[in-house]
């Protein structure tokens, strides 16, 4: 894989680079991606390249539907732009139309250490679909593609796999940081100690098959009481290395966060662990009647002295939200994409760079 920390002033002066961030952001207020994906832009500029960001945000409706003209504002990206530009300290152009020859021929025109984010790909046709003529269109647009989305290199899509086909490619300095401290986990210093909450505990399998031999044990939430007739889980929540809840938070037939016999239990394991991953919350956290779990299990991960690794978005969230940030070794972008290549699968984005 080559990396763009690799590369220097001679390589990237007067270039278009085509940077695929990940700015789905879910309210202006959510700007962790953002604040990760200065390193890489800074560099950039450092090095006198000209940038186009691409990313996506949200599910919207394809660019020309009547939904559109309803709903499709929503969607947009511009006003990330104006918070990219706040918290860059240069100004980002936001780009709305997708006219492919007038986007080439601004770039062409403009002066080298100009930032330009481009309006929000899933509007087009075959983002999604990994299409190649969408791809060869992106690639027209630069010299260099550099992905520095880990937390959608999970899914094939146009501007993060097919896209790499056509230009010189590179991992970004957030990719590499994401590469590099999340392939550490699978040679722990031990005793490695795995929080699995969330949802869906099913989502999590993956990690447990992947990690059981290195984990010394797999702490749950309280959802994995609510799944628990479930084939799947069934044959793991049986077995000593899954910790299961003592005592729950329980409404009718829902269990919505651990108990206080679990959370002092869960501090002792924790306290004597080396290694920490941490990947959803242990209650149904949105509701503050519910997050009692989540928030005192955050302070003793952010309080330990491993080597502590914290995914997903409520989770990620929560940390944030508790201003935990600084204690943590390592806070993922990702969430599906933390999962899944945890769970030793090859995540198409990371591939097509290789």
């Amino acid at each position: 894989m080559k990396y763009l920390s690799k590369l220097s002033e001679s390589h990237l002066a007067g270039k278009t680079c085509l940077l695929r961030a990940d700015f789905n952001l879910k309210s202006d207020k959510d700007v962790f991606r953002i604040l990760e994906s200065l390193p890489t832009i800074k560099f950039l500029l450092k090095n006198k390249a000209k940038i186009l960001i691409l990313s996506h945000r949200g599910r919207p409706p394809l660019l020309g539907s009547k939904k559109w003209n309803m709903e499709g504002k929503e969607f947009s990206l511009e006003p990330i732009a104006k918070i990219l530009s706040d918290k860059l300290g240069e100004k980002v152009f936001f780009m709305r139309s997708f006219d492919f020859g007038g986007i080439n021929m601004h770039l062409k025109i403009s002066d080298p250490g100009k930032v330009f984010l481009l309006e929000n790909l899933r509007f087009l046709k075959g983002e999604e679909e990994n299409d190649k003529k969408l791809a060869k269109k992106l690639a027209g647009l630069g010299d260099i593609y550099i992905n520095d989305a880990f937390a959608v290199s999970h899914r094939a899509n146009a501007s993060v796999e097919a896209i790499t086909r056509y230009l010189p490619s590179y991992a970004g300095l957030l990719m590499e940081k994401e590469i590099k401290n999340l392939s550490s986990l699978f040679h722990p210093k031990r005793p490695l100690v795995v929080i699995l909450g969330g949802a869906k505990i099913t989502d999590k399998i993956g990690i447990i098959k992947n990690l059981w031999k290195q984990t010394k044990c797999f702490l749950v939430g309280s959802s994995v009481l609510n799944n628990s007739n479930q084939k799947e889980v069934k044959k793991y929540i049986k077995n000593k290395k899954v910790i299961l809840p003592l005592d729950s938070i329980r409404v009718k037939d829902n269990y919505l966060d651990i108990g206080p016999k679990t959370i002092a239990e869960y501090k002792k394991i924790l306290k004597k662990a080396k290694t920490i991953i941490w990947n959803g919350p242990v209650g149904m956290n949105e509701n503050k009647r519910y997050a009692g779990g989540s928030n005192a299990i955050a302070k003793v991960v952010a309080g330990s002295r491993a080597f502590t690794v914290v995914g997903g978005g409520e989770t990620t969230n929560l940390i944030l939200n508790l201003g935990l940030t600084k204690k943590i070794k390592f806070l993922s972008t990702g969430g599906g994409a933390m999962l899944e290549f945890l769970a030793g699968k090859k995540l198409p984005g990371i591939r097509a760079l290789k």
